[in-house]
């Protein structure tokens, strides 16, 4: 009974076909006049080679730093990043931080697993002109410049928490602008100023920063395609390069966030919230130390820990004491791996390590640790305290630490006696970071990539809107054959309408 709608359908896929083949043969002669303009192919990892939260960018948090601030020693620098592997020229639509979350960062001053400080920020859309798909409608030289179609500012409260409940809540920032994606240089001939304009200080010492950033975030994604392609042939490409993430930064005087001078450590880790349609909010990210929900939390973990806290870690301790990784390691390149249960794992990822960065009375739980008394180094190690730096990683977070690498050695027994110099042979990022707040270095660029020839060898329009060229006879050549492509293309189109009305009327008639 339903023979005459599979036959129905088959008839209309074969129209399909037929005009997406005539368009198809127009549209491909008439890429010939500019082919020189189009876009090249991007120089960063595919999405689907990075664990996302699935449809959920704007609330997917890539990564946390925290250390003493280089050039302001008496403070510590917070950085938290999201909205990943954001192409520089993916508009109209362009990067916003989501105006229906919230975006937190928490500090435990104690070790005790509970936030003790917890910074807020929201974020509230401005759209100048709804009747254009324009971000801007014009270069853009300030942040108010009435250009600038689509803004963002945000809030920013302070609240002070004991036994994980809020005790007093302190708005520090309001309104305050938000750099914009980079949407390419004609659009914004000086980004830098931009950036300038979105870092703000405030009345009681701490500077703050949100907008879009180059991904700080250094290694080779491939270590997903079965570590490396299964023989380290898959190395040495920094795969996130080119892409940018939208980023908040905090600078804060140390004695702010730590209990005390002779307890200077604190546990940082990012969450952010999503408002549901019935107005409650629901954690949907969290973050503290680098790759443990990558590689250490399991498939049938990562939603669970992702809506958890620090303080329930102990639900996840198995997956530190017994990691999968090195056994993945061990199955494809015969590295033994490292006798279990993994004591100095949880050292690294959950307690702090001792005497360095480990506050008293501890409670195990994935938070970043860092002794805010290190002072920084004039030229960090990118290896940080396996280099014998105890100003980086584990120790808190830089920009410059290559935590990939350190953690492949950690995971591999450096400490525990099983020296190895593992790595993804990518020790850098790709461009330099700021010497002063928020550090991050500047988005990548919507214009970045390859550029048209010169004026002289591509068509352009001269001050009396003619048409001209290096080669006048051969673009006219080619503007014909296209306009003949896309001619036949209509007559192959009525062509194949009338054949199926046709057939239709006889096959119902």
């Amino acid at each position: 009974m339903f023979s005459h709608l599979i036959r129905s359908t088959r008839g209309r896929k074969n129209l399909a076909s037929l005009v997406c083949g005539a368009l198809a043969a127009g549209g491909l002669a008439a890429a010939g006049v500019s082919s020189a303009l189009a876009p090249g192919a991007a120089n960063a990892s595919s999405h689907r080679e990075a664990p996302l939260i699935s449809g959920q960018p704007q609330y997917d948090t890539t990564d946390v730093y925290a250390f003493v601030s280089p050039d302001r020693p008496d403070t510590t620098t917070i950085v938290a990043n999201w909205l990943p592997f954001e192409e520089p020229a993916g508009g109209p639509n362009f990067y916003r931080f989501a105006d229906d979350a919230r975006y937190d960062i928490h500090i435990d001053s104690d070790g005790d697993a509970q936030g003790d400080l917890l910074y807020r920020w929201t974020f509230h859309d401005q759209i100048r002109n709804g009747d254009t798909f324009l971000f801007n409608t014009g270069p853009v030289t300030s942040l108010d410049d009435p250009d600038l179609n689509i803004t963002q500012t945000y809030d920013l409260e302070m609240m002070r928490l004991r036994n994980q409940h809020v005790i007093s809540t302190t708005k520090i920032a309001n309104d305050v602008p938000v750099a914009p994606s980079n949407v390419g240089k004609a659009s914004m001939p000086d980004y830098a100023e931009l950036r300038k304009e979105a870092v703000r200080e405030l009345k009681d010492g701490t500077t703050v920063f949100a907008g879009q950033a180059d991904d700080p975030f250094f290694l080779d994604l491939r270590v997903f395609d079965l570590l490396y392609g299964g023989d380290l042939s898959e190395v040495g490409r920094d795969t996130l390069k080119g892409y940018n993430v939208n980023s908040i930064a905090l600078q804060v005087p140390s004695e702010h966030i730590r209990q005390s001078a002779g307890q200077p450590v604190v546990g940082i880790w990012s969450t952010t919230h999503r408002k549901s349609a019935s107005g409650d909010w629901t954690q949907v990210s969290r973050l503290g130390m680098p790759l443990v929900n990558e590689v250490v939390i399991p498939l049938k973990d990562k939603d669970r820990f992702n809506a958890s806290s620090p303080w329930n870690d102990a639900d996840f301790l198995t997956s530190v004491t017994e990691p999968e990784l090195p056994k993945l390691i061990e199955d494809i390149y015969k590295i033994e791996a490292p006798e279990e249960p993994r004591d100095d794992l949880v050292s690294v990822f959950l307690t702090g390590v001792k005497d360095l960065n480990q506050p008293p009375g501890v409670r195990p739980a994935e938070a970043l640790r860092l002794n805010t008394a290190v002072p920084p180094t004039g030229e960090p190690k990118r290896l940080g305290v396996l280099d014998g730096d105890n100003a980086g990683f584990p120790n808190g977070r830089r920009l410059t630490d290559d935590v990939l690498d350190i953690a492949l050695q950690v995971v591999e027994g450096e400490l525990v006696g099983k020296k190895n110099d593992l790595g993804d042979a990518v020790d850098e990022n790709d461009v330099e970071f700021e010497k002063s707040f928020p550090y991050v270095a500047l988005p990548t660029s919507g214009s970045n990539g390859p550029l048209a020839e010169a004026a002289g060898n591509r068509s352009q329009l001269d001050g009396g809107a003619e048409l001209t060229s290096g080669s006048a006879t051969d673009d006219r050549t080619v503007l014909a054959l296209s306009a003949g492509a896309a001619g036949a293309g209509v007559v192959l189109i009525g062509t194949g309408l009338a054949w199926w009305r046709s057939r239709r009327r006889g096959r119902w008639s």
